[in-house]
């Protein structure tokens, strides 16, 4: 099994058009397209120049849906290198530093640190000092304010270690039609390592909770990309009852070693099953508040969707926005990369995870034909709550050709993932399409 490249593919249907890639875009896309922005509609029609480049017939093109880019022309191999991360991480942007992981290094059922994925909002704080780091708990509904050293929370709280899906609430944002400001993540903001520390809980606890708690926020040791020390790049929070969730988590630790710099160290929150906004990192202070919390990134837009369903492009009141809890079903095919290419008669294995916000996944398929039948897949139990599941198929192709790969996940609640973007946000939050990779048979 081999991969053949987004390049040659592109370079192959142009071909066909000679000195003229103008001409190539309007047969391929279906209208004149900016070469940055091809990830937007694939007419019928261009399926034939799709087909002459790729070498292979579409066995099963009737089903196609008329509004979709093939997989084999919806990838990118840019790399970006960033210290003590995998080199094959993908550059959003570099102030603040924001890159993902492409589906086949999330191949591990558990995410090493040097492949989880970097979001940040701020600048990450220099010169640590974990031995002098400290975390208080303060806010109107906490009973007293406490402060902890690292080694403080170390010795004074039980350890647990619980293996939890993260993800960026606008994970999948580049798909959106009209587009959606922000950072333009694919599929890979997302993770599932280990974490080890101490139940917000027992700490929370530790100050004393007011029977008024109605939210925690948090506050990092990051600073604002104006440079302004009065401004905060980020602090958002939950409800109380998500933050006393034994899952939650305030953590030190990625797969029994010190947190990545850029993902928190040498502290941050984990918060099972819910966008990783509110997993805040370079944890300095936590508090107990009697109001839906007031930080930065808590109102306006951002981490919301609207309350009910929007034209796309359409203007949203704030008023009209809610507030983004449990994330979506979702799925993610880690092997084979899109591309594979592989011999006629021959099976091709399959396999990926699968994750559903608060809920757990019940059933996972996968479908060769466009969505028109779908097979089940073999699927895994969580390790713990909010862990991913891995899931296989082996995989028959009737003939040779061009294929897609489709994967569908189905939540405990009976929810599908819908097989194309779901319903448009001005954000650009919560995409759960289905995956799909792009297969050769020869």
């Amino acid at each position: 099994m081999f991969s053949f490249a987004y390049g040659s593919i592109e370079k192959g249907i142009h071909a066909l058009y000679g000195d003229d890639p103008e001409a190539a875009d309007k047969a391929l896309w279906g209208r004149e397209v900016d070469p940055v922005s091809r990830r937007g509609f694939l007419k019928k029609s261009g399926l034939l120049a799709m087909s002459a480049a790729v070498g292979a017939s579409v066995p099963f093109a009737e089903y196609m849906p008329g509004g979709l880019i093939p997989a084999a022309l919806a990838q990118s191999d840019e790399a970006f290198r960033i210290p003590g991360k995998d080199p094959g991480l993908i550059v959003l942007n570099d102030r603040p530093v924001n890159a993902e992981t492409p589906p086949w290094l999330l191949d591990d059922a558990v995410t090493t640190a040097e492949r989880l994925f970097v979001r940040n909002n701020g600048i990450p704080p220099g010169n640590i000092d974990s031995d002098a780091w400290t975390l208080s708990i303060e806010g109107e509904a906490a009973r007293s304010s406490v402060s902890y050293t690292l080694k403080e929370l170390q010795e004074r709280f039980q350890h647990y270690s619980y293996q939890m899906t993260i993800e960026c609430g606008g994970n999948g944002r580049a798909e959106f039609v009209p587009p959606a400001k922000g950072n333009q993540w694919r599929l890979g903001a997302v993770g599932c390592p280990r974490w080890t520390g101490v139940r917000l809980r027992d700490v929370l606890e530790s100050a004393g909770i007011t029977e008024d708690a109605v939210y925690i926020g948090y506050y990092g040791d990051d600073s604002h990309i104006s440079g302004d020390p009065k401004k905060v790049p980020i602090s958002r929070g939950v409800p109380i009852e998500k933050a006393l969730q034994k899952e939650s988590l305030l953590a030190w630790a990625i797969n029994g070693a010190d947190l990545p710099v850029m993902n928190g160290y040498p502290l941050r929150l984990v918060i099972g099953g819910w966008p990783a906004s509110n997993c805040g990192k370079w944890l300095k202070k936590i508090v107990i508040r009697n109001k839906i919390h007031d930080g930065a990134k808590m109102g306006g837009y951002s981490y919301r969707v609207p309350c009910h369903p929007v034209a796309p492009g359409a203007e949203v009141a704030e008023t009209d926005m809610c507030i983004i809890e449990s994330m979506p079903v979702k799925s993610l095919i880690t092997y084979p990369r899109s591309g594979a290419i592989i011999e006629a008669g021959r099976t091709l294995t399959v396999r990926g995870h699968a994750w559903a916000g608060d809920r757990s996944v019940a059933a996972m398929a996968v479908s060769i034909d466009f969505g028109a039948t779908w097979q089940k897949c073999a699927l895994k139990h969580a390790v713990n709550r909010f862990a991913w599941q891995q899931w296989s198929r082996e995989l028959h192709f009737p003939g040779r050709g061009y294929y897609e790969v489709w994967a569908r996940a189905t939540d405990s609640m009976g929810r599908l993932q819908p097989m194309v973007v779901p319903g448009w946000n001005p954000k650009g939050y919560l995409n759960n399409a289905c995956h799909r990779i792009a297969v050769k048979v020869v």
